[in-house]
């Protein structure tokens, strides 16, 4: 029997090169590209849909979706006339956009007891009135201590256990 009697399709003559001639096979799921390559496309066209948006928001001074459409198509075509390299998201955020996103902390210096400034590293204990200690000036009456465990446990327990007071007599 024949393939067209059954319905049935014929399965491709042989395997399809990746059409960016990267050495692997590529399907018709992935527009004839390997899966990395068609990764690396979709990854692209998100990088470049993130900085239309970006770009039309800068530019335009408001959020207003017909703007953004209009960047985002000629952001698309210049992206696909560009050589992939070339590409870059970085470049397209400011400086006022950095310090609000992720601020560049300063880096800090190794980790010290308060009492004797000994280096502690990731041994050092973290006390309740919010300092790090060594292991000798751990305990509170060793640093002195600010903090008042007295009144905190007594909140603790007062917490824990309420008072309940029930009526001697049921009404009538």
């Amino acid at each position: 029997m024949d393939h067209d009697e059954t319905g049935c399709q014929a399965p491709p003559e042989g395997p399809i090169l990746c059409i960016n001639n990267c050495g692997f096979f590529g399907s018709a799921a992935t527009m004839n590209m390997c899966s990395k390559c068609h990764k690396d496309m979709v990854l692209k066209e998100e990088q470049a849909k993130l900085a239309a948006s970006s770009i039309g928001s800068i530019v335009n001074g408001s959020s207003s979706s017909n703007a953004n459409e209009s960047v985002a198509a000629t952001v698309n075509v210049q992206v696909n006339t560009v050589e992939p390299k070339t590409i870059s998201v970085q470049p397209l955020s400011f400086g006022s956009s950095l310090g609000e996103n992720g601020e560049v902390k300063p880096k800090e210096g190794p980790k010290r007891c308060n009492s004797c400034n000994k280096r502690v590293g990731l041994t050092g204990f973290n006390c309740r009135c919010g300092n790090l200690f060594c292991a000798v000036h751990r305990y509170s009456d060793k640093h002195e201590c600010p903090f008042d465990y007295r009144t905190a446990a007594r909140d603790a327990i007062a917490k824990a256990n309420p008072v309940v007071k029930a009526e001697k007599l049921d009404k009538i």
